[in-house]
């Protein structure tokens, strides 16, 4: 490689790395807790809710929504989300099916009794907090495709490290690390060889979030084009009361897409299904594909599927990046390897920092050195 091409690398590995640290020094600090984001929320919430019977059947999906409806007369059920972990099932109603959301109504219902679950304690809000900080700092969409830009930048940085590192280590054997040298040299070959070792996460990691700051342009274009061509497939009727067995259509909607599980029901009329509808959300089974999503749409007069989308590419894309960029789809050992490789990251931000700031002052002491000659004795 010629030393033209090797210093150009070298600025924009310098440039794109100082850019993006103090923002990487974040996202790390919040990104470890985060990673244990269940197990953190279980020993701030122990046993804070257990359900009235447990082993006893459960209700049916239609017996919940009638005890939601019968706490909150006159109003229209909007959606009916569910718990991953607990017998539980959460009901969204208002005074209409398009009210807005100021006008909503959310409770969650105990699918062992239909009792009331209480809300969350605060412990919750604690990695609400840290999760929002690492999405988008407070800013919304702005904050996140700020953050994207910087994730792009620290991939940047790590592909040019790349590039760098064999010409760097020609004249050595790899993995050396200079102890009886400088401090500064120390710290150089640590940044380096740690850096070579972990370069196939950092990437990862970056890329998957770069995906995630996404999410929100993602969605849009999802609902804006394929889900809002599978709705207009079949909209141009009136909205249907009574409805047909809730339980029934999500029957049907799970026949029509076997190995996927109920996530989310949008009754007719709602935002995400059409006047005549209801709208069954799948997902996956495994931890990498529950968040990969099929949206099913069930006439609700006869029960019968009215119709099927996947999810295109590139919203599958940012569904599996999620559990990729949290190591949350291998149990509690991915997880310390996660966090293990996030506490590597920060050496490497801190490290760049030392070398930025170190070669500096050595480069100052060298411009100085003739100055000192010169005023010395003849």
């Amino acid at each position: 490689m010629r030393t033209g091409t090797i210093r150009a690398w070298g600025w924009i590995h310098k440039w794109t790395s100082l850019v993006c640290t103090l923002f990487l020094l974040m996202l790390c600090l919040t990104g470890l807790p985060l990673i244990f984001h269940d197990e953190i929320d279980g020993a701030l919430n122990p046993a804070s809710w257990q359900p009235a019977n447990p082993g006893a059947e459960h209700l049916t999906l239609d017996e919940i929504l009638d005890t939601a409806l019968d706490n909150r007369p006159g109003e229209t059920p909007i959606f009916m989300s569910f718990d991953i972990d607990r017998p539980v099932v959460n009901v969204t109603s208002g005074p209409s099916a398009d009210a807005p959301g100021s006008a909503m109504h959310f409770a969650s219902y105990d699918l062992t009794s239909g009792d009331l679950v209480p809300p969350a304690d605060a412990g919750e809000s604690v990695m609400e907090f840290l999760l929002q900080l690492h999405t988008d700092m407070f800013l919304g969409l702005p904050g996140m495709l700020f953050l994207g830009a910087m994730g792009f930048l620290f991939v940047l940085s790590v592909v040019s490290g790349v590039v760098l590192y064999a010409p760097f280590m020609r004249k050595l054997d790899f993995g050396t690390i200079r102890t009886n040298q400088s401090t500064r040299l120390k710290w150089l070959d640590y940044h380096n060889f740690l850096g070579i070792v972990a370069v196939a996460w950092l990437l990862v990691v970056g890329l998957t979030g770069v995906i995630n700051t996404l999410e929100e342009p993602i969605i849009d274009t999802w609902k804006a084009q394929e889900l809002a061509d599978l709705v207009a497939q079949n909209e141009g009727g009136e909205t249907i009361v009574p409805r047909a067995s809730l339980d029934a259509a999500v029957d049907e909607a799970i026949r029509a897409a076997p190995g996927m599980e109920l996530q989310f029901v949008a009754f007719p009329g709602s935002d995400f299904s059409t006047s005549s509808h209801y709208a069954v959300f799948l997902h996956g089974r495994s931890p990498v594909t529950e968040h990969v999503i099929a949206p099913v749409l069930i006439h609700a007069a006869t029960g019968e599927v009215a119709g099927l989308r996947e999810m295109p590419w590139y919203a599958k894309a940012l569904s599996l990046s999620r559990p990729l960029h949290f190591g949350d789809y291998g149990g509690l050992l991915l997880k310390l390897v996660w966090a293990v490789l996030d506490i590597l990251t920060i050496f490497l931000l801190v490290s760049g920092v030392y070398l930025w700031l170190a070669r500096g002052k050595r480069r100052m002491r060298v411009e100085r050195q003739p100055l000192a000659v010169e005023s010395g004795p003849a």
